[in-house]
This record gives structure tokens, sequence and C-alpha cells, in this order.
């Protein structure tokens, strides 16, 4: 092929494609289907029925201060920092950067992502192929009836071509399908920061059941010495005579009950470190857990961030993540419309032929075609399919509008909870120093001889139950603390968010 019709050809073949993005431009408007638009955030601009409070009670105990609720205050990424602890903050950082469940859900995300490239790479561009064959072509002289054509057989049939083809999505099918894939990345990224968000408060919650068991069993072993030396005491009064042996049983008899709960508090003790361990991504018995102490080692928020019902639509992962099913659903149903339209494919190809010795050199070849495919008849798929994208779409509505409402509760509970427990521990406090003093006064009378052993062993058993009561309702302060901080949403919109 000479110069001259070599331009001719890529003039006839490339002024068509010149043309090819201002159609294009014109056609993306016709997509049909409904057009996806966020839910309207909740209207209510409380979480509770009851009064909202301001701040909590204040209890005369260790972790008994007064926390107060910042409205509208913005709540910091790395939150478990704000109950003060070195020690925990380690114990986060490390589940966030080994744990297998988040290893899970960023493969999910990963995945998610490539497929969306993979089928954005495939409808938004047009498809380029290069296609190249060599034939050896050969047939009997007898039945050519030319003497002089015989002669140039055997030929070698060569053919190379590039082949360009785009769909012309008329109606927006494959926009739909990409709208869809995109909210499905949209989701997994969501489902990641709820993922991180419940390993950190589960890190926290599990850190501050063990130090209030912890503390539990302290409390417990000092009532067993306390116990011990009563136990003692009634011995050597038994042998003098001075007391009678009911007294002595008594006695043993408490202080084996006390005993008797050592051994719960050590399996609950175990468990949570179990617990932990494995949040932390590491085998149970192969991880050195710190002990801390509630209190010293973890120090309670006195001031704690308090979101809009309105804003809290926004903050909470799960709920981002339902809404982007929401969308999901959404582009599916205009994808499924899609499918009852026309679907026209353009598609060019350039190359050249060669059938040597037959002829002489290369000549080229230029080809422009387009397609169109309209469905006829489907026997009542299409519809089906139209019909259960719709279904899809009501039950990812609804499904919103339930997780919202579950959001909405369970910063309601850990409100109604943060106010009981600071009245409890009030309460649980000035119980124990009530029994605390009781028992003193008991056990001097006894000494005395003014009370029966009986009245002691009730003072010695509220003094007891008294002191682990309230250690274990500074825990549920503790716990609640972290909760909220969990049901708002953790923090992870802010901009100076850590990535682990």
């Amino acid at each position: 092929m000479n110069d001259r019709a070599l331009m001719r050809m890529r003039r006839r073949f490339l002024r068509p494609r010149a043309l090819l993005p201002g159609l294009l431009g014109l056609l993306a408007a016709c997509t049909v289907g409904p057009d996806f638009e966020p839910p309207a955030p909740p209207a209510v601009t409380t979480y509770r029925a009851a009064p909202e409070i301001e701040e909590t009670a204040a209890a005369a105990a260790e972790g008994g201060g007064v926390q107060r609720f910042v409205r509208e205050r913005d709540i910091p990424a790395e939150w478990w920092q704000l109950f003060e602890s070195p020690a925990l903050d380690a114990l986060v950082r490390q589940a966030l950067s080994g744990s297998p469940s988040l290893e899970q859900a960023e493969a999910r995300l990963a995945l998610a992502t490539a497929e969306l490239d993979a089928r954005s790479g495939g409808t938004r561009l047009p498809q380029v192929g290069l296609d190249a064959t060599t034939n050896r072509v050969d047939v009997e002289s007898g039945e050519i009836d030319a003497p002089g054509l015989a002669d140039e057989f055997p030929l070698s049939l060569s053919v190379a071509s590039v082949g360009v083809s785009y769909d012309l999505d008329l109606f927006g099918r494959n926009r739909r399908e990409l709208e869809a894939l995109a909210a499905s990345v949209n989701y997994e990224r969501f489902e990641l920061e709820a993922a991180r968000l419940m390993l950190a408060g589960n890190v926290v919650a599990a850190a501050i059941e063990e130090a209030s068991l912890r503390q539990q069993l302290e409390a417990t072993l000092e009532a067993i010495q306390l116990q011990s030396r009563q136990l003692g005491i009634l011995e050597e009064l038994e042998q003098l005579g001075a007391t009678p042996r009911l007294d002595l049983a008594m006695q043993s008899g408490e202080l084996a009950r006390t005993r008797s709960t050592l051994p719960v508090l050590e399996r609950e003790i175990e468990r949570a470190r179990h617990r932990l361990a494995v949040l932390l991504g590491e085998p149970p018995g192969s991880v050195m857990l710190p002990e801390l102490r509630l209190g010293v080692d973890l120090r309670l928020p006195t001031e704690l961030p308090l979101s809009l019902p309105s804003a809290l639509a926004r903050q909470r992962p799960d709920i981002r993540a339902a809404e982007a099913l929401l969308h999901e659903a959404t582009a599916r149903v205009g994808a499924a419309q899609a499918n009852f339209y026309p679907d026209i494919t353009l598609s060019a190809s350039l190359g050249g032929v060669a059938a040597a010795p037959f002829i002489s050199g290369t000549a080229g070849f230029a080809l422009l075609a387009a397609s169109i495919a309209q469905p006829l008849f489907s026997g009542g798929a299409l519809r089906a399919e139209e019909q259960a994208a719709e279904a899809m779409l009501a039950q990812a509505g609804a499904a919103y509008e339930e997780v919202v409402l579950s959001a909405l509760q369970d910063v309601a509970d850990t409100l109604a909870a943060l106010d009981a427990d600071a009245r409890i521990l009030r309460e649980r406090a000035a119980a124990a120093s009530f029994a605390e003093t009781a028992y003193g006064i008991a056990s001097q009378q006894y000494e005395a001889g003014a009370v029966s052993l009986l009245t002691l062993l009730e003072a010695e058993r509220n003094f007891v139950a008294s002191s682990i009561e309230e250690t274990a309702a500074l825990g549920d302060r503790f716990a609640h603390s972290a909760a909220l901080f969990q049901a708002l949403g953790g923090g992870w919109w802010s901009e100076d968010a850590a990535t682990p």
C-alpha cells in the first residue's frame, strides 16, 4: 500500500473517532433509574425522653468525680487516650496493627476496590485489541482453471489488525453498575472503620473489666485476711473456754464462704486476659499484659463529648455502611431498568493483509461498524429482575432506618447508664463507709461481750460485700464512659486520625 492510500484510510478511520467524545457527552445525560440522595438525618434533638443532664453526680470515693457532658464537641480519633493511660494506649495500638479481624476487613476493601477498577476499565474506556494470524494456504493445482494463478500456490496469508470497541451505554446501564460497585467500596470502607472502632472499644472494655475484677479480688483477699484474724482470736478463746465451739464453727464457715468466691473471680480475670490477648492478635499464653488499676492507671474522663442526634448519622460507621448499601440498591434499580433499552456498541478495525507470493507487499484495510441489541421477549425475566431490585431497595431502606434507631438507642442507653452509675457509686461508697464503721463497732462490742457472734458476722459480711460492690460500681462507670465514645462513632472522621 502506498502512503497516499494509507493516509486516506487513516482519515476515514479517525474522523468518526474524533466525533465520539461529543456523542458520548450527549448520551451521558440519558441515565434511567432513580438518583440516590442521602437520607435526611434524625429530626429529634435529644436522645432521651427524660430531661438531659449536664453533669453526673459525685461520690466520696476514688473515681467518683463529676463527669460533664460537653455538647457538640468533636470526639478525638484516639478517644481511648482520654483515660490518660499509656499502657492502655499501647494495648489499643497493638490491636489495631496486628488484629486478624482488621486484616480481613482490609482485604475485603481491597477486593471491592479491585472489582471496581476492573469494571471501570472495561466499560468507561474503549477496548483495544491486537490480532495477528499467519496461515499457509494450498490447493490442488488441477482445480484451478488458470495456469498462471495455480503457480502461486501454496501461499502464506498473514493478517494483522488493531480493533477498538466501545459500548455507548446509551441508557446508563454500565454507569449504574459502576455506581453500585463504588457504593460497595464505600460499604467496605465504612465496615473497616466500624471494625476498628469495635476492636478499640473491645480492648478498652476488656482492660477495664480485668482491672475491675482484679480490684474485686484484692478486696476479697483483704476480707479473707480480716476473717482469718478473727478466726484466730476465736480459736484462742475457744481453747481458753471463753467462747463456745459454735462461734468458732460459724466463723470458720463464713471464712470458707468468702474463700469460695476466689476461684470465680480468678476464672473471670483469666477469661478477660485471654480475650484481651486474642484482641491483640496474640495467643493467650504468649503475651505479657499489664495489670491496670482503676483510678490509678486509668483515669475517668471528666468531660464527655456529646454530639447532636442529627450528626450521629454522619459519625457512626455502621450507619454510613447502611447508607452505602442503600446507595448500591438504588443504583441496581437503575441498572435493571436500563436492561429494557437498546445496547449500542461501536467497533473499528485497522490493519493489513499480506498474501505472499500472490500479493506483492501489504494491503491495508479499515472497518467501522455499529451493532445494536434490543430485548424483545424474555419471558418476564427483565420485569422480575426489576421487581427484585426494587424489593432490595425497600429492604435496604428499612435496614438503614433500623440501624439509625439502634444507634440512637445505644447513645440513650449509655447516657442513662452513666447517670445511674454515678448515683450507684455514690450510694455504694456511702454504704461501704457505713459498713466499715458498723463492723468496727461490732468487733469492739463482741470483744466486750455486748453482742453475739451472729451480729459480728452479719456486720463483717456487709462490710465485705459493700467493698466489692463499690469496686464493681466504679468499673461500670469506666466501662460506660468508653461505651459512650463507641456509641457516638469513635472520632474516625477527625482530620488528625492516625492510620494504624
